[in-house]
């Protein structure tokens, strides 16, 4: 029980990092502050703050952020009237504002705010000790803390910092960091496989079995590697191909096989059972395959696979554009667990590739052009490009409040019918 749930929060996290620090990567260059790095979502557990960056981790291993300066995630805004505390320096400027209750600071200023700017002016004026009769303005350091409500201490986030103050093409490349490094550690992984398997497995097409699933119908029936199925339901099969069609065609219905063991002809009948999570009728067989053990073959596997599943799935949502909405082409964190706990008793090769795969589908689906996903921040850097002016931060902020309701319901659906689909039926 405990391996699937490590494995399961293993390569979430490996996905997330990778992803997130696509975006942490690209900002910092762009000169861009990123406030926080966050791994895991909800109640912080542990931080620390290095250079201009805190980085959090918290309780729920479920996702992650990265918190840049002056986006839609990130409130500079302190409310008139809150409680803190101030440390100011030799030339009386502030460089650490403390409104947290759970990190007090003994050695700091009492105060209550009645204003502050912390983006443009960099100015404050409070009450100090209670004492509401005098106001007090001071300004503040450029590259002043701010301890929040929660304990976290970030940086302030000052105008010249902000991301909407990186260049266009920054924020661009900003904003696709994420995918981009999706897609290549789907690539690095696809490489690690490959070698350790230590080639490539060309499929030969012909009737022969290569290998036979463990409990599988086939497995039951007595088949086995190296046997050659040459009729299904008195149909001749000489291909791999053949035989895939005749089991297609045949649904749940039993099948009558003629098998060639060991130049044997022997007749087994088997029924195909439905593949957990899919529609799909299997027997649990795999064809005979020929290894290619040269280094350009293994190299070009690695990246010719997420390609080739990037492909795939951009192929599924053009064809649910034309055809329709289809849930059951979308997996939620309830159905990647499901295929997490298969995959984890596979071993590592596995677990590696499914890693792979699942970054793909990441990068990929975070490319689609909806509110609040990198698609959709991408579309909205286009449309500034076209009209030369960006959105008013207020219809930013409403496109991305749809947005954020639509992946919200699209989560609710999509893990429901993945309880149902991998629990219930």
């Amino acid at each position: 029980m405990m391996l699937p749930i490590i494995t399961f929060i293993i390569v979430f996290g490996i996905l997330v990092i990778v992803h997130e620090f696509g975006h942490f990567y690209v900002a910092k260059k762009s000169g861009i502050l990123v406030r926080e790095f966050s791994i895991g979502m909800g109640p912080k557990l542990i931080n620390f703050r290095k250079n201009s960056t805190t980085y959090t981790l918290r309780l729920l291993p479920l996702g992650g952020y990265v918190r840049m300066a002056g986006t839609q995630d990130d409130d500079n805004e302190i409310k008139p009237g809150t409680v803190g505390s101030i440390q100011i320096d030799d030339s009386g400027i502030i460089t650490n504002i403390n409104l947290s209750s759970k990190n007090s600071n003994i050695s700091g200023i009492p105060v209550q705010i009645v204003k502050a700017d912390l983006v443009d002016d960099l100015k404050m004026t409070v009450y100090e000790n209670g004492n509401e009769q005098e106001e007090k303005e001071y300004s503040v350091n450029h590259d002043a803390t701010i301890v929040e409500e929660d304990g976290t201490e970030v940086l302030i986030a000052p105008r010249d910092v902000h991301f909407q103050s990186a260049s266009l093409l920054n924020r661009i490349l900003t904003n696709f960091a994420g995918p981009f490094n999706n897609m290549i550690l789907s690539i690095v992984a696809y490489l690690i496989v490959v070698f350790m398997l230590g080639g490539v497995q060309t499929t030969v097409n012909t009737n022969e079995i290569g290998s036979v699933q463990k409990d599988s119908p086939a497995y039951v029936a007595g088949i086995k590697s190296h046997d050659k199925i040459v009729e299904v339901n008195s149909k001749k099969t000489n291909t791999f191909t053949s035989i895939q069609k005749q089991i297609s065609k045949n649904g749940s219905k039993k099948l009558n096989l003629t098998i060639n063991h060991k130049n044997q002809i022997k007749s087994i009948q088997v029924t195909p059972k439905k593949q957990k999570g899919s529609d799909s009728k299997i027997i649990g067989i795999t064809p005979k395959t020929n290894l290619d053990k040269s280094l350009g073959s293994k190299i070009k596997y690695g990246f010719t696979q997420p390609f080739a599943i990037a492909a795939m799935i951009i192929s599924t949502l053009a064809h649910m554009v034309t055809t329709g909405f289809d849930i059951n082409q979308f997996s939620g964190p309830v159905g990647i667990y499901s295929l997490t706990s298969q995959v984890a008793s596979q071993g590592l090769i596995s677990i590696i590739a499914f890693t792979g795969m699942l970054s793909i589908n990441l990068g990929i689906m975070n490319l689609i052009p909806i509110p609040a996903l990198d698609g959709g921040k991408l579309l909205l850097n286009f449309i500034e490009a076209i009209r030369g002016k960006p959105l008013s931060q207020e219809k930013e902020g409403i496109i991305n409040l749809i947005g954020v309701g639509l992946l919200v319901a699209l989560m609710i659906a999509v893990t429901w019918n993945d309880i149902q689909r991998f629990f219930i039926h």
